[in-house]
């Protein structure tokens, strides 16, 4: 790997623990295992998927296809499949030097072709994510017929991840950061604004995680309740007030089986993202 390689890699382990460290209802972390699955499990799925993830000059679907195959060596189970999905053209976008990250991201998702379609394919039918089903356009299934971005973009009003491909990553580049430069002005630790990322997201809009295996109106009532802990969380002195109550609704969800996934994922591309802008300033003195 070249020297900035490893830092784009040491960025996406790091932000990835980060949000392991934030008390997130309903997903993994360092409070409560979730869906039978461990912080550890997720610790290791971030080290085994950061190379090749983080590979330099690697297509995206290549970075996708090679982190979900380190993953399921390392853990034999999908943990990192969402993740995967948004930070490995964010990956691709930090390696082309840009002066604006967004800029090069979108020079990225215009450049994906069919065969970034075909090794995303592959990588989410190994992944088997819950309540991946088959659908009669582009399906994962099938060899694809058009680019990863086009997949993406007809997807994109059931998935809120294919949606930041058709979008430029709005999501993570407004919600999300917005949410994360309005918590820093208060509080530095990177779990605190985790944990404010997340609930920004899951307050936002229905999780499609939770939509594609509860329905919508389960979605919408575990939106309104982050609305409640997201507006706590802004007047809050310390965020601590809230870990309380925050584990309990957290106990609650994971009895009902109900993991907003897809709202854990957006917050590691967010802190990913925050974090590669604070490398790629001294990047052309790398290498």
């Amino acid at each position: 790997m070249t020297a900035l390689s490893e830092s784009i890699a040491t960025a996406f382990k790091t932000a990835c623990r980060d949000e392991l460290e934030a008390p997130k209802p309903g997903n993994v972390h360092v409070f409560a295992p979730g869906g039978r699955k461990s912080v550890d499990q997720f610790v290791r799925s971030a080290d085994a998927a950061a190379p090749p993830l983080c590979a330099a000059g690697a297509r995206v679907g290549t970075r996708i296809l090679g982190a979900i195959e380190a993953t399921a060596a390392a853990v034999a189970t999908n943990t990192n499949l969402g993740i995967v999905l948004l930070c490995a053209p964010l990956a691709a976008a930090a390696e082309l030097r840009p002066s604006d990250l967004r800029d090069g991201l979108e020079r990225v998702l215009a450049d994906l072709d069919v065969g970034d379609a075909a090794l995303a394919y592959r990588a989410i039918v190994l992944a088997a994510p819950g309540g991946l089903g088959r659908v009669g356009q582009h399906d994962v299934h099938a060899p694809p017929t058009v680019t990863l971005r086009q997949a993406m973009i007809a997807a994109a009003d059931r998935d809120r991840i294919a949606r930041q491909y058709a979008t430029g990553f709005a999501d993570v580049f407004t919600c999300g950061e917005t949410a994360r430069s309005a918590h820093q002005r208060h509080r530095s630790e990177p779990k605190s604004a985790a944990l404010a990322i997340y609930l920004e997201f899951l307050s936002a809009f229905p999780d499609s995680h939770i939509v594609r295996e509860h329905g919508i109106d389960v979605a919408e009532q575990v939106r309104r309740t982050a609305q409640d802990f997201r507006d706590r969380l802004q007047v809050a002195d310390d965020p601590v007030e809230l870990k309380a109550d925050l584990l309990q609704w957290d106990e609650l969800l994971k009895h009902r089986g109900l993991n907003p996934g897809t709202s854990a994922d957006l917050t590691v591309a967010t802190l990913f993202a925050d974090r590669l802008r604070n490398i790629l300033p001294s990047a052309s003195n790398s290498d």
